[in-house]
């Protein structure tokens, strides 16, 4: 009796037909492997940069945007940018997530590296698109050991692209202006993922029985303001709701600021940005 062996090409039609008999959908519809392929240059945009401060530091404490002392820690690691007027954008650009490369220098690596918009450059203005980098972010798109090469060259032609925001780890954080009292209220935004920038804030009184949202005011920078407008004042504790200036998406933080809350203090929230 003839003995009849099954191809493998046979075999494998056979097991996938019985895979799709028990389950249509995982065989019809694969995933693919999360592959990032190369990008052209076609993806990016010309911009002028210049760097400030010394070699190896943040540029300022916190600059035009009001982030103080947060830009030489973590997350931000002083990986900052001041922005001329088009990044900058009187302070609503605050918070912005750019990769920036260079090429034209030999101290250049071509690699990309991400900054954020955490100050202001006003007399930025010879190029349309202008990042005044701190010395660690410019330095920071040299080759190894040609960071102080690349620093000296002054003004460098790079190429930049928008990104989203990405703390990985960070929930949104509000610091509490040191001006603030019940009268006064202000505060500042940091670590959103996403956006990066905020296109509008409001507040929250807790005791509130009507859940009214009262919308904060952009003071200057990254600091947005609310006013009581006379007694008894306002009542904590505050959540805040937060819209993503590009996107408009919102974020809400229940009672993240508490009742015995203290000006110049940062209170971490549990929520962030989905991306």
């Amino acid at each position: 009796m003839a003995v009849h062996h099954l191809r493998p090409f046979s075999l494998i039609l056979l097991l996938s037909l019985f895979c799709l008999l028990l389950n249509p959908c995982s065989c019809s519809h694969r995933k693919h492997l999360n592959v990032s392929k190369p990008r052209s240059d076609t993806d990016w945009s010309p911009a002028g940069a210049t760097r400030y401060g010394p070699p190896t530091s943040a540029g300022s404490d916190g600059g035009a945007c009001g982030y103080g002392d947060a830009v030489e820690k973590a997350p931000f690691s002083a990986m900052v940018s001041a922005g001329g007027p088009s990044l900058f954008k009187s302070g609503k650009g605050c918070g912005a997530c750019y990769q920036v490369k260079c090429r034209e220098n030999a101290a250049c690596s071509g690699s990309s590296v991400t900054v954020t918009i955490t100050d202001e450059c006003a007399g930025c203005v010879s190029e349309s698109v202008h990042f005044d980098l701190s010395g660690t972010a410019f330095g920071a798109m040299a080759k190894s050991g040609q960071a102080d090469q690349l620093r000296d060259a002054g003004v460098l032609q790079i190429q930049y692209k928008r990104v989203e925001c990405e703390y990985p780890g960070r929930s949104v954080a509000f610091h509490v202006d040191s001006g603030s009292n019940p009268f006064y209220f202000a505060l500042v935004v940091e670590f959103e993922n996403g956006d990066g920038e905020v296109g509008r804030i409001e507040l929250q009184e807790s005791h509130d029985k009507s859940g009214t949202w009262i919308p904060m005011q952009q003071s200057w920078g990254a600091v947005w303001k609310l006013d009581s407008g006379g007694s008894p004042g306002l009542r904590a504790p505050f959540s805040i709701r937060l819209t993503a200036l590009q996107s408009g998406d919102t974020l809400v933080a229940r009672n993240v600021i508490p009742a015995t809350w203290q000006p110049g203090v940062t209170y971490r929230s549990l929520v962030n940005f989905k991306i």
